[in-house]
């Protein structure tokens, strides 16, 4: 089978090409695999971390990819549906996560229907932070695609709402291994500048309003001098209302912050310290950072949002907190820390999960799926 990868890649960083690439990579053993990415995914002032791209200390895996989209020249629309159109694959596989992208891979997936079939990866369907045109633009994206491939339930439920008769099919998102090996905890405690001998959480990733960091703070503010708290992300936007709760916090000499993009080679460090990962979203579908805390069978606790209950809560992989406030955080910090066969359950359970979510099961699943549209 010939599959096209229309998303980005290489030279842009992040989750979303690193998954690309290992999808890429894991169909390739058995089809014949194109990757087409993008020249701009965005303009830079749209765009609010520091960059998109790969930097010359990062650790990214260059992937060939054939670069030709950007989203704001129409006439690259028409350029790139034409390659891919000529490459003649039997299969082209879209990567979909925000309605910005509609008009451009929509432009190209409602011409490619007519030759080949068409399969969305959707992260999301309705984004984190809405906006009132998200809902058309996306309808009119849905509409070039054969079947639709979501990672959560909770997604596959906001695709109906919007295309009832849209097939999909729910694939929960596959482990990030390529972080390399856990580290002794001593070992990462003293390369993070960590105090020993605390319970450490840790915030892992893009700090952004709806990762819900100010919760957290909250809850760690009401913790006693045993717990330590590890930040460790680039804030998209302004970090000043998080650093004006931090200064009114009595134990913030307690919190550690790398407010930067942690490489892959640094990204062990922080999970190797750690005993706990608290994700503390106002709103989510699924988190890729769920896929690394697994891999460094580090449990979690995630509010009752979008597919966190579905993929960690009812996996017994983590705590799902009753309410997205600073109480009920802290509450479940507690009740974890307070309960050592809690801890030994979630760490089991989640040794079961890295075994089923593979890359080799998500690629066969996503197979399975195409031959049945």
């Amino acid at each position: 089978m010939r599959v096209a990868v229309l998303s980005c890649f290489y030279p842009y960083r992040g989750g979303i090409s690193q998954f690309n690439t290992y999808l890429c990579e894991e169909l390739g053993k058995s089809h014949i695999v194109k990757a087409f990415n993008f020249t701009r995914q965005y303009p830079e002032f749209l765009f609010p971390g520091k960059t998109q791209y790969v930097t010359a200390d990062d650790e990214a895996f260059p992937i060939e990819s054939e670069r030709m989209l950007d989203t704001i020249n129409p006439f690259s629309y028409i350029k790139t549906y034409k390659a891919i159109r000529e490459w003649s694959p039997d299969v082209l596989i879209v990567r979909y996560w925000m309605s910005w992208f509609a008009p451009s891979l929509g432009y190209i997936t409602r011409r490619m229907k007519k030759h080949c079939k068409v399969v969305s990866i959707l992260d999301n369907v309705i984004p984190h932070e809405p906006h009132f045109f998200d809902a058309p633009l996306t309808k009119y994206f849905l509409t070039g695609s054969t079947g639709c491939v979501t990672l959560c339930d909770a997604v596959g439920m906001d695709l109906l709402k919007l295309k009832p008769d849209a097939k999909h099919v729910s694939i929960q998102h596959p482990l990030y291994s390529h972080f390399g090996e856990k580290l002794e905890r001593e070992v990462a405690e003293k390369k993070l500048g960590l105090e020993p001998n605390r319970k450490n959480i840790l915030f892992f990733g893009l700090i952004r309003t709806y990762k819900g960091l100010d919760i957290l703070l909250e809850a760690f503010g009401k913790l006693d001098e045993s717990y330590q708290l590890i930040i460790a992300g680039e804030p998209y936007g302004s970090f000043d209302k998080y650093q004006q709760i931090i200064d009114r916090l009595p134990n913030k000499e307690r919190i550690k912050m790398c407010l930067k993009y942690i490489k892959d080679s640094e990204v062990k460090d922080y999970f190797s310290a750690s005993d706990l990962a608290v994700l503390p979203y106002r709103s989510a579908t699924q988190s890729g950072i769920s896929s690394v805390s697994y891999h460094f069978d580090t449990p979690m606790i995630v509010t009752n949002v979008g597919g966190l209950k579905e993929t960690i809560g009812d996996r017994g992989t983590g705590i799902v907190a009753s309410e997205c406030t600073p109480e009920a955080i802290h509450t479940e910090i507690l009740r974890y820390f307070n309960s050592p066969e809690l801890q030994e359950t979630c760490k089991k359970n989640i040794c079961l999960e890295k075994d089923r979510l593979s890359w080799h099961s998500f690629a066969e699943r996503i197979e399975e799926f195409i031959k049945s549209l």
